[in-house]
């Protein structure tokens, strides 16, 4: 049987860890601050939000949250971030991806402070992640590292594969994993011969946002695969091909009208891979967790200049 990466029980223990570095702080007369822009209404990023907000809650971190209209204005946007950026009591800042179209998202976050960047997405802590130096990491990318780590899946000297090369989760996983000295290659659309290339894979990152894209022909038998994946299918057609007509995933398909399914396709890596991080439930919970450590550490001590 594979092993379960549970993404849950990760989240819980870096969590916990983190309470008494709040709680330190509290003490000493300091609590960190988060700062969260959510634009428009889209509802995935309601829900993220809201869980955020849970989060800091369950910490002690005090949250500020800003609901600009769908309408919003680049201009209007980049004024709150400046107003945080000057603020003591805020010690990280979130803009909500994704904006409304009219935003320009690069503008915005090009406004963020790098030491208070806690998606860790900024170019200037990008280059920190580059040239391994100090600084917030992309948080779902981070979160991955800390469960392969937490479960003792061997890093160095592995071939590791990444499937997607996006700013976000992509390229910085591909970086995190390359400085623990595996072997790395970003797949994209463009790759040759895909399935073979994941083939030779001992740790598989499905980064790609296609549902069940990764089939047992994409996976080395014994592999680790980490799914990244978290698309919402809403045809029944759909849910019981991936799900193999199963009567549990139907009836809860029923219920709700649309079923999460990660980039792998979950039968095919229950069957070959020699662990797996599920959907949901796996990468998930951690990339909150990581947000959490990036916004307790820069409470703690700002990162240096870019």
């Amino acid at each position: 049987m594979p092993q379960i990466l549970d993404g849950i029980r990760v989240r819980d223990a870096i969590m916990s860890e983190l309470q008494p570095r709040v709680a330190a702080m509290a003490a000493a007369g300091r609590t960190p601050g988060l700062g969260v822009i959510l634009a428009g209404h889209d509802p995935g990023s309601q829900i993220y939000v809201r869980n955020k907000i849970k989060a800091c809650q369950q910490l002690g971190i005090r949250s500020e949250t800003r609901t600009p209209p769908e309408d919003v204005a680049t201009g209007e946007l980049i004024e709150i971030v400046q107003e945080w950026n000057g603020r003591r009591d805020i010690d990280g800042i979130l803009v909500q991806l994704p904006l409304p179209r009219q935003v320009d998202s690069k503008r915005v976050l090009l406004a963020v402070a790098p030491d208070k960047d806690a998606d860790g997405i900024h170019p200037c802590n990008v280059g920190r992640l580059v040239a391994a130096l100090p600084g917030p990491r992309a948080c779902t990318p981070a979160g991955i590292l800390e469960l392969l780590k937490r479960y003792g899946i061997p890093i160095a000297g592995k071939r590791a594969v990444v499937v997607g090369r996006s700013d976000i989760v992509g390229k910085p996983v591909a970086l995190l994993l390359l400085h623990e000295h595996a072997t790395v290659t970003i797949c994209h659309s463009k790759t040759a011969d895909l399935p073979a290339v994941c083939r030779e894979a001992d740790i598989l990152v499905a980064a790609i946002g296609r549902a069940a894209m990764i089939t047992g022909d994409y996976i080395k038998p014994g592999a680790t695969v980490i799914d990244v994946g978290m698309n919402r299918i809403d045809s029944r057609g759909e849910a019981a091909r991936i799900f193999r007509d199963s009567a549990d995933k139907l009836a809860a398909f029923d219920k709700k009208g649309s079923l999460l399914v990660g980039d792998a396709d979950p039968f095919d890596v229950a069957e070959k891979a020699g662990a797996y991080t599920p959907v949901p439930g796996g990468v998930g919970p951690l990339t909150i967790a990581m947000l959490m450590a990036n916004t307790v550490a820069a409470a703690e001590g700002r990162a240096g200049p870019c």
